[in-house]
């Protein structure tokens, strides 16, 4: 891999997207998984055609979206559809990135995934940042921007990889449980010196 690229993921309500918009801000290109994710399954595509087939035609709307929340709320209570979900789109979200990271034209580039360690996607990037926040900090934050209940919110972390296993595999960490923007600029900024160093060893 010619291209640094840097990993960067986060439990839900961490944080990512500030850190990801100061990024981006310096001229950093970003390559998204959620935006891919969305992409995938987009109007029409093979892989929405498969999901109408598999589960039927309510998970697609009248407008020909894919129902996102009829299908969360399915492979959040049944193993074998969401293996057979992440089997189809899995490998599909995995070539995009490979392609998006390969056409990237800063020195370096982020690739934004909250399920870095979850999906194996270790192996498509050079080095992890982790913003890493506290799960009562989590709990509020994601409560507060989805209207989630704290039951809906439990769930979900608790299918994201823990907190120590995910700090276990980082090379940096932002701490984000601060409401200080400006500190979190300013460690952007630092990390954004020292990726631009290691572009020079890639």
């Amino acid at each position: 891999m010619s291209k640094l690229v840097i990993g960067l993921t986060g439990g839900i309500g961490s944080g990512k997207t500030t850190v990801t918009n100061y990024f981006a801000e310096l001229g950093v290109d970003i390559i998204d998984a959620d935006i891919i994710a969305r992409e995938v399954v987009a109007i029409n595509s093979p892989a929405l055609k498969a999901i109408a087939q598999h589960f039927g035609d309510d998970y697609i709307q009248a407008d020909g979206q894919l129902n996102r929340a009829l299908l969360r709320s399915r492979i959040f209570s049944n193993n074998d559809d969401k293996l057979w979900l992440n089997n189809l789109l899995h490998p599909l979200i995995r070539s995009h990135l490979i392609e998006q990271t390969n056409k990237a034209k800063s020195p370096y580039c982020i690739l934004v995934a909250p399920l870095l360690i979850e999906n194996n996607l270790l192996p498509l990037v050079n080095q992890v940042l982790v913003v890493d926040v506290n799960e009562s900090t989590q709990l509020e934050r994601t409560m507060q921007r989805d209207g989630t209940s704290l039951q809906e919110v439990k769930a979900i972390l608790a299918s994201q990889t823990n907190r120590t296993k995910r700090l276990s595999v980082a090379d940096d960490v932002i701490n984000n449980d601060t409401t200080n923007l400006a500190e979190v600029k300013k460690m952007v900024i630092s990390l954004d010196k020292k990726y631009l160093a290691l572009t020079k060893m890639v």
